[in-house]
């Protein structure tokens, strides 16, 4: 009895033709042998899809269903003249005659085109690189420059990136012909089958030089240290990555170069403590001033920048003010954190005589 053509490609018996052939696309690209797939799966998918993408082939099988394997036996049963089912998988299992595969090579050639220039482009593209860099508290207020030096690929100055020494040619790849790939034949119970596989003489280039240049031996690049100007955005926080597009190693032969990714890490600070935004930081106040209420001097990260806190009489120990708008950039976006001051109480270590004689009369007065 024949499987289910219908639930090999996952479709309804009322599936339209464009509908079967996205099926097959999706399911043929996931099970083909040369992408590590099924092999038998992928040829029950190819059996089903050369039957349901022929309206008439369709059609009769709709009409006799699970004897369909069998409707050629006898040349009759009611089976369209000039067709034979039952030889019909014998023939595609074997390669023989009688099986069409131009719909197969038009839908596969789409997929290998594509995979062919994307391959050739990600040989010849280069590496990505990642910089870790340590930043002060006070340096993410505002949006700095730093220069750093960075040991990566750069464009061969000898060969302008091409790979050949200079006067000589670059010449098309005997091996491929230009193509930057080549072919390996394969026997399968299909019958013949091609596959692409990237060229061995020029790597997927499709030319090679007449004569590799001295410097850089063909690859147009060389390692160097470069000099480059890194932007850091306000409000940058530790662990955040930031992505320089093109500063990375530069590809073979003039290819793209890759990315640079920028690691931050923001150092701690001695008095502030960041969550977020937000800014913590703790201020010492005198007895007197806790009691009696005081204008206190609060620590700053901008360098020559006082800012000062009320302190209302009868504050308790450990109350915490927050103040808007006093905390780090927001990053990508406006406006600042909040600054959140806590109040704790100087206790004096030593103190003068005199200062004794007032506490003994306070004590005395219930304070």
């Amino acid at each position: 009895m024949a499987e289910d053509y219908y639930k090999i490609l996952g479709v309804s018996r009322e599936a339209s033709q464009p509908e079967i052939k996205k099926a097959f696309r999706r399911l043929a690209h996931k099970h083909h042998p040369d992408k590590g797939g099924d092999e038998k799966q992928f040829h029950k998918i190819n059996e089903a899809y050369q039957v349901l993408s022929d309206e008439q082939k369709k059609s009769q099988y709709d009409q006799f269903g699970s004897t369909f394997d069998n409707m050629g036996q006898g040349g009759s049963a009611g089976g369209a003249p000039g067709f034979d089912f039952g030889s019909f998988g014998q023939r595609a299992r074997a390669g023989g005659s009688g099986f069409n595969f131009e719909n197969l090579g038009d839908i596969f050639e789409e997929f290998f085109s594509n995979e062919k220039q994307q391959r050739k482009e990600d040989l010849r593209r280069g590496n990505d690189i990642q910089l870790d860099i340590e930043v002060k508290l006070e340096d993410v207020l505002f949006s700095q420059k730093r220069e750093f030096s960075i040991f990566k690929y750069v464009v061969c100055s000898r060969c302008k990136g091409d790979g050949a020494e200079p006067g000589t040619k670059i010449k098309e790849c005997s091996t491929c012909r230009g193509e930057g790939h080549v072919q390996q034949i394969r026997k399968t119970i299909f019958g013949t089958m091609t596959q692409n596989t990237v060229c061995p003489t020029c790597h997927g280039e499709g030319n090679i030089p007449e004569k590799p240049c001295n410097v850089c031996h063909g690859e147009g690049r060389i390692k160097s240290d470069q000099k480059i100007d890194i932007t850091i955005p306000p409000g940058v926080d530790s662990g955040q990555v930031m992505k320089f597009r093109g500063e990375g190693d530069v590809g073979k032969k003039n290819g793209t170069a890759g990315d640079l990714f920028v690691r931050v890490f923001v150092k701690h600070h001695s008095v502030f403590e960041r969550k977020g935004d937000d800014l913590y930081a703790t201020v010492p106040v005198s007895f007197s001033q806790i009691v009696l209420g005081d204008q206190v001097e609060i620590p700053s990260l901008e360098k020559g920048k006082k800012s000062y806190l009320k302190v209302p009489a009868g504050t308790e120990p450990g109350k915490v003010f927050r103040i808007s708008q006093k905390g780090v950039p927001r990053f990508s976006s406006y406006g600042k954190g909040n600054l959140y001051v806590g109040i704790t109480v100087d206790i004096p270590k030593r103190l003068t005589r005199k200062q004794k004689d007032s506490l003994r009369e306070l004590r005395k007065q219930g304070l």
